[in-house]
C-alpha cells in the first residue's frame, strides 16, 4: 500500500469510559470475590494512566491478581458490565497498548512465578508476570536462555513480550518471541480457557478459524510475514498450512486484544560462550546499514547501530570517563560474534572487521568492557529522550522496520522527511534485521498536529520500502490508525475477523489494531499545565520548567529493576516494596497528574503526591541511574517546600531538618545528652518528640566538637609549591565524628599539603534541603560562599569529608543559587578526599586489609566512587563494594513510618553482605551509612581517612625512623 486514508484528528479522550455506577458495581464485586488487590483510588489511577508512551488514559479500577481464579473472575465481571479490559506487565510498552479506560490488570506483582525449567527439553513454563531477567537467571545455571532480549529485559515481563511479539538485539539469531513460544494457556473474550500450540489439533478446535484462512488465503500469503520484523498488525501468516497452522504464534503480538494470557511454555536456546564484540565506526547510521549485508555472512549474534550523539549525551550527563575510548564516526555498529571459545570468537570478530567498509574499529573480548557498551545501548531509549539542544523527544515512530537490504535507503529518506518537517531525532536499533528506534522532538507541549502529519508521511514511506510500522513494540495507540498504509482492506478485514473470533464483544483492549483510535487522541503532554516556580530550585536543565522536569520520565521503567548486581543504586524503595508508587516512574507519573489536575487535584499538597513521595529516600540514584536524568530528590524537596511554605511542618523537619543547629546547642551538654540516650524511656521519649522512630538510637555526642580543637584548626603549612588545601569540616564531622577530620589532617599532611581548616563556619544546608526548608538552605549556602570562596580564589582546593555534604556543593548549590557566579566557582573547586589525593598522584600507604565498602548514595550519584576505588586498590586493599543504598538516607530512616522500609533495604544490601563476609571491615564515608550498620547490626565502620591514617600509623610503627 502507498496511500493512507484516516479519520480526522479527534480532540480529548477518544475512548468511552464506563459509567460511575457500572464501575462501582464492578469494584464492589471484585473486592468481595478476589484475593488480589483491587484499587480504584485516585493514586492508583494516576499511577496507571500511562506506560512508556505519549498517551494518557485514566483507568476506572486497577487489579493485581494473586491467582488465575482472580483473573477469571475479574475478566468475567468486566465482560458482564461491558467494561473494557487491558492487561499489563511492567508497563514498558512504547506504543500505548497497556493503558485503558476500564479495568487494568497488572500481572507483575503476584503472578510472576517460573513454574518449571526443563534443561533436557529446553523449555520453561511461566506465568505472565515473570520478569525476563528472572527467567534468564533461572536458566543460566543450565547454560540456557530465552532468545528474545529487549533492552527493557531487566524489568519487562514475559507476558508483555508475548503481547508485543518482542524481539531485542539477538532476535536476528534466536528469532522473535513468536518463534520461541511453544504453547499458550489463553482466556478468550468469551470466557473460555484454551491451550493453543501449533498443528491442526488446536487450530481446528477454534470455530471459524479454518474458514477465515481459506477465504483470505491469498492475502495472508502475500501481505503477511514478508520479513522477520513485520510486527505491525496480527501475524496471521502463522495460520497458513505451510507454517504449521501455529495458533500460539499467531496470538503472540495481538497486544491484549484477543484474550488474556494465563500461562506460557517457552522454547529455550543455548547461551553463547564468551562472544566477542566488534565495534565499528561509520559516517552515519545509513552508511552502517549499507554495510550490514556484507557482515551477515559472519553470522553475528547481533548487529546494533548507535548514533554517537547518544554517547555524547551520556558524556555530557556523566562526564568524559563514563564512556570508554571508541572508534570515530557518527554511528557505531556493535557486532557480537560467537565462537566455541573466547579466542575463536575474537578471531571471528577480527575477520568481520577486516571485511567491514570502515577503518574505524576495535575488538573487545567478552567481559566488562563489552558489557559496558551493551549497558549504554540498553539505556538508549532514555538517552534519546532529549535532543542535542536539550529539547524533549518522544516515541511514536520509535521502531519502524524494513528488510535489511532496504535499510540504508530508508534511513536516508527518513532523515530527509525529518528535515522537511523541521524535526530531529537520534536513532539506534537492530540494524541486522532492519529495525530502527528513534525519539523525535515533536512539539507535544503544544499539540499533536505535527506528530500526526509526520506519522502519516512516515507510514507511507516505510511501506514504500516494503517495511512495517512496528518492528517489535506493536501498534497500540501510536500506529494502529496507520495500518492502512501497509495493509489492504482485505488484510485489515481478516484481522478484524480474527479478533471477532476470540473477542466478539470487542471489550479486550479496544481501539488497538482493530477499530483503531486516532494517533493524536489521549496525548499526555499537551494536557499538562506549564509550571515555573519562582522560589526554590531553578530547574536550570529544563529551562526553569517543572513540567519539563517531571516529564523527563518517559516510562522506560529502569527504576523497576534491581541493578545491584551491576553496581547500580536505583530505586531502593521500589526494591523494598515492589509497589509502583514507590518507583521513580510512579512518583513522576503522580507529579505529572498533579500538573494535569483531573485526577490529582490539590496541587503540591495533594495527598496522592505526598503518599507517592513518602518513601522516596532522596538518594539521588535516579539522577545517574535513570538514563533520562530525572532527579526525584530535587522534586521531593521542592514539593515539601511548596506544601509547607507558611504552614506548620512535621516535627522531624524542626528536629532532624535543623540538625546542625541542634548539634551546636547540644555540644556543651554532651554528657547529659549521652546519658539520656542510654536510658530507654528517655531515649524513646526524645525520639518521639523529634518525630523519629523510637526504635532508633540517639547519636552519641563527642566530648568536644572538632571546632573547639584550636590546635587542629590552625594552619598546617608546607613548603612552597605544595598542594594547597582547605579542609572543610561539615556539621556531621564536626559535631558527631571529630576524629574523622583529625585523621584527615594526618593524611593530608602525609601527602605534603599546605592545609587550612574551616570548621563550624560553613554549612551546606543538606538537612534543610532534604526537608524542603529551601530559604533556610539558601541562606546557609550564601554564608558558606562568603566563607569558602576567598580560599578558593587564593588557590586552595576545598576537600570535603561527608559525601552528602560535598555533593551539595557539586549539585544542589547550582540549582538553588544559579544567579550567584560564586556557586560555579565553589562547585569546580570542591573534591572528595579520594579525588584530591588521586589528583595529586599521592602514593598511599600499603595495606592488605579486607574491606566491605558502602558508598554513600549521593557520592555514587554526584561524584562517583572511581577515585576511592583507585586509592584503595593503590593501597593493596581487598575491596568488595556493596551496591545500593544503606537505607537510612539522612533523616529518612530516622523518621516515623519509615523504619521497616529502611531496615528492609539495609538487610537486603549492606547487612546481607556483612553477614556473608564477616571477615571484612566496613568502610562507609557517610555518617548515615555508619549509623545504619551500627543501629541495626551493632557493626563498627570507618571513614576512608581513618583507614588511610591507620595504615600510615602502622607503617610508621614498622619503620620508626
Amino acid at each position: 500500500m502507498t496511500s493512507i486514508a484516516m479519520r480526522p484528528a479527534e480532540k480529548g479522550s477518544a475512548q468511552m469510559r464506563p459509567g460511575q455506577k457500572t464501575v462501582q458495581s464492578l469494584v464492589d464485586e471484585l473486592r468481595t470475590r478476589l484475593d488480589g488487590d483491587v484499587d480504584d483510588s485516585s493514586l492508583a489511577k494516576a499511577l496507571y494512566t500511562s506506560d512508556a508512551t505519549n498517551y494518557r488514559v485514566v483507568p476506572s479500577v486497577v487489579v493485581l491478581p494473586r491467582s488465575r481464579n482472580d483473573v477469571l473472575v475479574a475478566v468475567a465481571a468486566a465482560r458482564e458490565r461491558h467494561v473494557p479490559v487491558t492487561v499489563r506487565g511492567a508497563g514498558t510498552s512504547m506504543a500505548g497498548n497497556s493503558i485503558g479506560s476500564g479495568l487494568v490488570i497488572d500481572f507483575s506483582r503476584y503472578l510472576n512465578r517460573i513454574l518449571s525449567v526443563d534443561p533436557e527439553a529446553r523449555t520453561a513454563v511461566v506465568e505472565p508476570g515473570v520478569v525476563l531477567a528472572d527467567l534468564e537467571s533461572a536458566c543460566a545455571p543450565h547454560g540456557l536462555r530465552f532468545g528474545p532480549d529487549p533492552a527493557s529485559g531487566t524489568r519487562c515481563t514475559v507476558g508483555g513480550m508475548i503481547g508485543n511479539n518482542a524481539c531485542g538485539a539477538h532476535a536476528m539469531s534466536y528469532g522473535r518471541t513468536a518463534d520461541n513460544v511453544l504453547s499458550l494457556t489463553w482466556l478468550t473474550g468469551t470466557g473460555e480457557i484454551v491451550t493453543v500450540s501449533s498443528g491442526p489439533e488446536t487450530f481446528d478446535a477454534v470455530p471459524g478459524l479454518g474458514d477465515l484462512v481459506d477465504r483470505h488465503l491469498s492475502v495472508l500469503r502475500k501481505e503477511f510475514g514478508r520479513f522477520s520484523r513485520q510486527v505491525s498488525g496480527y501475524s496471521l501468516d502463522h495460520l497458513l498450512p505451510e507454517k504449521g497452522r501455529n495458533l500460539a504464534a499467531a496470538l503472540v503480538g495481538v497486544e491484549g486484544t484477543c484474550g488474556v494470557l494465563l500461562e506460557a511454555t517457552l522454547r529455550l536456546v543455548p547461551r553463547a560462550k564468551g562472544p566477542a564484540l566488534a565495534v565499528l565506526g561509520y559516517r552515519d547510521l545509513a552508511t552502517a546499514a549499507d554495510d550490514v549485508p556484507n557482515l551477515l555472512p559472519f553470522h553475528p549474534l547481533a548487529l546494533e547501530g548507535l548514533d554517537t550523539r547518544l554517547i555524547d549525551a551520556l558524556r555530557r550527563a556523566k562526564g568524559p570517563d563514563s564512556v570508554p575510548d571508541l572508534p570515530k564516526g557518527g554511528c557505531l555498529l556493535l557486532a557480537e560474534v560467537p565462537g566455541d571459545t573466547p579466542d575463536e570468537a575474537e578471531q571471528a570478530a577480527r575477520k568481520l572487521v577486516d571485511t567491514a567498509a570502515t577503518d574505524q574499529s576495535q575488538v573487545l573480548p567478552s567481559g566488562e568492557q563489552s558489557a559496558r557498551l551493551w549497558r549504554i545501548r540498553e539505556d538508549a531509549a532514555g538517552l534519546a529522550g532529549r535532543t542535542e539542544k536539550g529539547d524533549q523527544a518522544w516515541p511514536g515512530w520509535e521502531d519502524s522496520a524494513v528488510p535489511p537490504e532496504q535499510l540504508g535507503d530508508y534511513l536516508r529518506a527518513l532523515a530527509a522527511l525529518l528535515d522537511e518537517e523541521g524535526l530531529t531525532g537520534m536513532a539506534y536499533g537492530h540494524l541486522g534485521d532492519g529495525c530502527v528506534h528513534m525519539r523525535i522532538d515533536f512539539p507535544l507541549e503544544q499539540d499533536g498536529n505535527l506528530m500526526r502529519r509526520f506519522l502519516e508521511r512516515a507510514a507511507v514511506l516505510v511501506a514504500q520500502h516494503g517495511g512495517s510500522l512496528s518492528g517489535e513494540h506493536g501498534d497500540g495507540r501510536a500506529r494502529s490508525e496507520l495500518l492502512p498504509a501497509m495493509y489492504s482492506a482485505e488484510a485489515l478485514a481478516a484481522m478484524a475477523e480474527f479478533k471477532a473470533i476470540f473477542d466478539p464483544e470487542d471489550y479486550l483492549n479496544p481501539g488497538i489494531v482493530v477499530h483503531p483510535l486516532p494517533v493524536d487522541a489521549d496525548l499526555r503532554r499537551p494536557r499538562a499545565v506549564e509550571l515555573h516556580v519562582d522560589r526554590g530550585f531553578a530547574f536550570t536543565h529544563d529551562g526553569g520548567s517543572v513540567t519539563k522536569a517531571v516529564h523527563r520520565c518517559v516510562g522506560v521503567g529502569k527504576c523497576r529493576a534491581d541493578p545491584r548486581d551491576k553496581r547500580g543504586f536505583m530505586c531502593p524503595s521500589y526494591i523494598a516494596t515492589r509497589e509502583e508508587k514507590d518507583s521513580t516512574r510512579g512518583r513522576a507519573r503522580v507529579l505529572q497528574e498533579m500538573l494535569n489536575g483531573s485526577v490529582v487535584q490539590l496541587g503540591w499538597r495533594s495527598p496522592e503526591v505526598h503518599e507517592a513521595l513518602d518513601l522516596c529516600l532522596s538518594c539521588k540514584a535516579c539522577s545517574t541511574d535513570c538514563p533520562t536524568g530525572i532527579d526525584m530528590a530535587m522534586y521531593k524537596s521542592q514539593t515539601l517546600y511548596e506544601s509547607f511554605r507558611g504552614r506548620i511542618r512535621p516535627r522531624s523537619h524542626y528536629s532532624l531538618g535543623r540538625l546542625p543547629q541542634w548539634l551546636r546547642v547540644a555540644a556543651p551538654f554532651a554528657p547529659l545528652a549521652n546519658l539520656m540516650g542510654r536510658i530507654p524511656p528517655l531515649r524513646k521519649a526524645a525520639l518521639t518528640l523529634m518525630g523519629a522512630d523510637s526504635r532508633r538510637s540517639l547519636p552519641k555526642l563527642p566530648k568536644a566538637p572538632f571546632r573547639w580543637d584550636v590546635r587542629s584548626r590552625r594552619r598546617h603549612p608546607a613548603p612552597e609549591g605544595a598542594p594547597r588545601v582547605l579542609l572543610w569540616v561539615d556539621s556531621f564531622s564536626d559535631g558527631l565524628d571529630p576524629e574523622i577530620p583529625r585523621d584527615a589532617l594526618t593524611v593530608l599532611e602525609a601527602a605534603g599539603c599546605d592545609i587550612e581548616v574551616s570548621a563550624g563556619e560553613a554549612c551546606c544546608g543538606l538537612t534543610y534541603i532534604s526537608t524542603g526548608q529551601l530559604p533556610a538552605a539558601k541562606a546557609r549556602l550564601r554564608n558558606t560562599l562568603d566563607v569558602l570562596i576567598p580560599h578558593v580564589r587564593a588557590g586552595r582546593t576545598v576537600v570535603g569529608l561527608e559525601p552528602s555534604c560535598t555533593a551539595v556543593f557539586r549539585s544542589d548549590l547550582l540549582e538553588l543559587l544559579p544567579d550567584d557566579p560564586r556557586a560555579k566557582e565553589l562547585a569546580g573547586a570542591v573534591k572528595t578526599v579520594a579525588e584530591f589525593l588521586t589528583g595529586i598522584e599521592w602514593q598511599p600507604p600499603k595495606s592488605a586489609e579486607k574491606l566491605l565498602v558502602q558508598p554513600h548514595c549521593h557520592q555514587y550519584s554526584v561524584m562517583g566512587y572511581d577515585a576511592d576505588r583507585a586509592l584503595l586498590d593503590g593501597m593493596g586493599c581487598d575491596v568488595d563494594v556493596s551496591a545500593g543504598c544503606c537505607g537510612l538516607a539522612g533523616n529518612f530512616g530516622m523518621e516515623q513510618g519509615h523504619y521497616e522500609v529502611s531496615e528492609k533495604i539495609a538487610r537486603g544490601g549492606i547487612l546481607a553482605k556483612a553477614d556473608s563476609e564477616p571477615e571484612r571491615a566496613i568502610l562507609a564515608d557517610g555518617f548515615s551509612c555508619r549509623t545504619q550498620v551500627g543501629d541495626l547490626a551493632g557493626l563498627g565502620s570507618r571513614h576512608l581517612v581513618q583507614v588511610l591514617a591507620e595504615a600510615l600509623r602502622k607503617g610508621e610503627a614498622r619503620n620508626p625512623g
